[in-house]
């Protein structure tokens, strides 16, 4: 199974990022568009897992304490590719999530998970390999500002059902009130 720790979203959040991903595609000549009910933050991406792996990703989550926070949402970019871009939308920067990402890690790679080394850049994909019309920017996307509450994450499973992409929680760990 295909794992992944994130923090999802409540259903006023998830309106407001799928109206910036309505008005990306509106903007867009092609792309592969994120359905809202699968826009999340990644905290850590486990990818492939056997039963053993998800069994301690579990317990790592029994084991987290954090305390509930607030994160801002704020601004749209992209990690530009020549197969069309990722556009993404940004979290202001948070000690409290880089240090509850941070923790996660350390207890993952404790636990014998074998993560990526890339710096944490919170984002939230819109979409992949996004062209834009030549005639239309990005930029009136950027103002976006999107508060959220964090009281939870979830360890994830992605799978393909029916041909669509679909995210299941599995576990959740629940912040310290």
């Amino acid at each position: 199974m295909r794992l992944f720790i994130a923090i999802n979203f409540d259903d006023g959040v998830r309106g407001d990022l799928a109206a910036v991903t309505d008005e990306l595609r509106r903007r867009s000549t092609k792309g592969t568009f994120t359905l809202p009910e699968n826009l999340h933050l990644t905290l850590a991406f486990l990818g492939d897992c056997n039963p053993q792996q998800y069994h301690a990703a579990h317990m790592v989550l029994d084991q987290l304490i954090f305390d509930n926070f607030d994160m801002r949402i704020e601004g749209i970019d992209r990690f530009k590719s020549r197969s069309g871009d990722i556009w993404w939308a940004g979290v202001r920067k948070n000690d409290e999530l880089t240090n509850l990402q941070k923790a996660l890690i350390r207890e993952l790679e404790y636990a014998g998970f074998e993560l990526e080394k890339r710096k944490f850049r919170p984002h939230i994909t819109l979409g992949r390999q996004i062209e834009l019309k030549s005639h239309v920017a990005g930029g009136g996307l950027i103002g976006i500002s999107i508060p959220q509450s964090v009281r939870s994450i979830q360890l994830m499973q992605s799978e393909r059902i029916a041909e669509r992409l679909t995210y299941t929680p599995l576990h959740t760990c629940l912040a310290r009130e």
